[in-house]
């Protein structure tokens, strides 16, 4: 049975981080640049989750397999505590893709998402050519699909930030936590 651990971002992965999101198939996924993927590149990327974690707007963790092993990064971001909104990010290593890490990592984050900062929405975008994190986001039993006209600005926002045409779905408090409680805690 495969299992997950969020840990806290630390810079002594820097370099593994750098060597895992190079890959051909990760950066092009992720739509980065080679000068993004340089082990200096990742400690800032840590530096940055750290500072921006103390300072409340993001939860970034590095995301650990059953043997411990670093497999990616998943990010709560842009935590707002007037609207109870932020957004997800997530990137699992190749040799990992397929196998329930992804499902299990975003198990983990949305119920600190919901239950320590109370928040009640939850947005996951995609780059509309991204059919795999397209593909990887509607296996979600909990995530409502193609809420681009229900959170117009929140769409305006990620095709903003990305520069290209993106879609964009949520995950609702009440829609995780029922099917939480009913699969995880009375399943």
């Amino acid at each position: 049975m495969i299992k997950v651990f969020l840990q806290p971002h630390d810079i002594s992965y820097a370099a593994e981080l750098a060597s895992m999101i190079a890959t051909p198939s990760v950066r092009c996924a992720l739509a980065l640049k080679s000068e993004d993927c340089t082990p200096q590149a990742m400690i800032q990327f840590i530096r940055t989750m750290q500072l921006e974690e103390m300072e409340g707007h993001f939860y970034s963790r590095i995301i650990r397999d059953e043997q411990h092993q670093l497999i990616g990064v998943i990010t709560l971001k842009n935590i707002d505590e007037v609207t109870k909104t932020c957004h997800m990010s997530t990137w699992i290593a190749e040799p990992y893709w397929g196998k329930g890490y992804n499902f299990l990592a975003k198990e983990q984050i949305l119920y600190t998402a919901f239950a320590q900062y109370d928040l009640q929405y939850v947005f996951a975008g995609a780059r509309s050519e991204n059919l795999r994190s397209r593909k990887s986001q509607r296996k979600l039993p909990y995530m409502t699909m193609r809420v681009e006209e229900e959170f117009a600005s929140e769409h305006r926002k990620l095709e903003r930030l990305e520069q290209t045409p993106c879609v964009l779905n949520v995950i609702k408090r009440f829609d995780f936590l029922n099917w939480y409680n009913y699969y995880r805690i009375a399943g």
